[in-house]
């Protein structure tokens, strides 16, 4: 499944379009000539912040003729996150325009390497870079490794895959994630009551393949092992962010350890394990503490079920993707400071 935006270049005539002016005026304003209205030339400034027109940019691509093509492949399926990511990637239409690049989002399984592999051998000579979503993977680093050879930029998007030959990773330090949400369990929980043992920790993941969830579950293990050892930790099960599989992997955990006191999903799905709380009578009683800000997992914190969330801002990966694959296959300089997407920790009481 893919969705493709428009690739025509953003011009002069759409800002003055946009502002309200003649073609004349907004090539004035923009090119510092006199003669306009502080008031008119502020319409056209505007115009031109909000549309991302760059006129030397624009013009210098113009100049070479030369045009991109970009894949984002990313996981098909209900993710709420990854489905902010795209709307993000699609509200840059205008800066991706103006740069003459045509973008492609493209959904596949990409908990199956079979499937993610299949897409990837698929996009040489159709596409000049391409982000990913990466499982870490011997058959999908081998075939980043192939994208790179035959001349493609290729950057990982959210979970990586460090040993491949990408040239590029956008997202978060995910062990540092990982140590986060371990912190805010065991500060949460407190220290254990008149000796008492501190209970069991259930885990919830999507995949171990996938680097992103594999690195937060070794952050958060090494916080709980070195900070908490009052705290046992049970082993991770595997729901692929699936709300359903989650609520069942949950009401079995419930069943199966009388000692449940928090539990820690590395991923999307939250809705299955708060439904499998509420339907225990345990929301609010056994802590949770998850990752990024959606819909669903807002309303969580506000009622309680959720006490925390580590999260990032899909907003700033996708724009951040997009300035980062625009660089590498123009030559230009990838500014780090720029790039670096901050882990974030969410309350109910500094909720955006």
């Amino acid at each position: 499944m893919s969705n493709q935006l428009n690739d025509a270049p953003l011009t002069l005539r759409d800002v003055a379009a946009a502002a309200g002016v003649s073609l004349a005026t907004a090539d004035r304003v923009v090119n510092g000539r006199p003669g306009v209205s502080a008031k008119t030339a502020l319409k056209v400034h505007e115009a031109v912040q909000r549309l991302g027109f760059r006129p030397l940019a624009a013009a210098a691509e113009l100049a070479r003729s030369r045009s991109w093509r970009f894949a984002v492949v990313l996981p098909s399926g209900g993710n709420r996150f990854m489905m902010d990511i795209a709307d993000n990637i699609r509200a840059q239409a205008d800066w991706f325009r103006a740069r003459r690049i045509a973008v492609e989002i493209v959904e596949t399984d990409v908990f199956d390497a079979d499937r993610l592999a299949a897409e990837l051998a698929g996009l040489p000579g159709r596409f000049d870079a391409v982000a990913l979503v990466a499982l870490d993977h011997p058959r999908i680093r081998a075939a980043i490794d192939d994208l790179v050879e035959g001349g493609m930029a290729v950057v990982t998007l959210v979970s990586d895959a460090p040993s491949s030959r990408r040239q590029h990773y956008v997202g978060i330090d995910n062990i540092a994630a990982g140590r986060t949400a371990g912190s805010l369990v065991g500060r949460f929980l407190g220290p254990p009551r008149n000796g008492e043992a501190g209970g069991s920790v259930g885990i919830v993941t999507g995949s171990g393949s996938l680097r992103d969830h594999a690195e937060r579950l070794f952050g958060f293990g090494q916080v709980l092992a070195e900070e908490y050892p009052g705290l046992t930790r049970l082993t991770p099960v595997e729901g692929r962010d699936d709300p359903g599989r989650n609520r069942d992997l949950v009401r079995r955990m419930l069943a199966d350890t009388p000692d449940l006191v928090a539990i820690y999903n590395t991923g999307e799905g939250s809705v299955g394990i708060g439904e499998a709380l509420a339907e225990a009578g345990l929301a609010r009683k056994i802590l949770c503490v998850g990752h990024e800000l959606t819909p669903a997992t807002r309303r969580m914190l506000l009622d309680g079920t959720f006490a925390a969330l580590v999260a990032q801002d899909p907003g700033h990966e996708a724009r951040s993707m997009a300035r980062v694959l625009h660089a590498l296959v123009s030559g230009q300089e990838i500014v780090a400071a720029q790039e670096h997407i901050r882990v974030q920790v969410i309350l109910r009481d500094n909720l955006p």
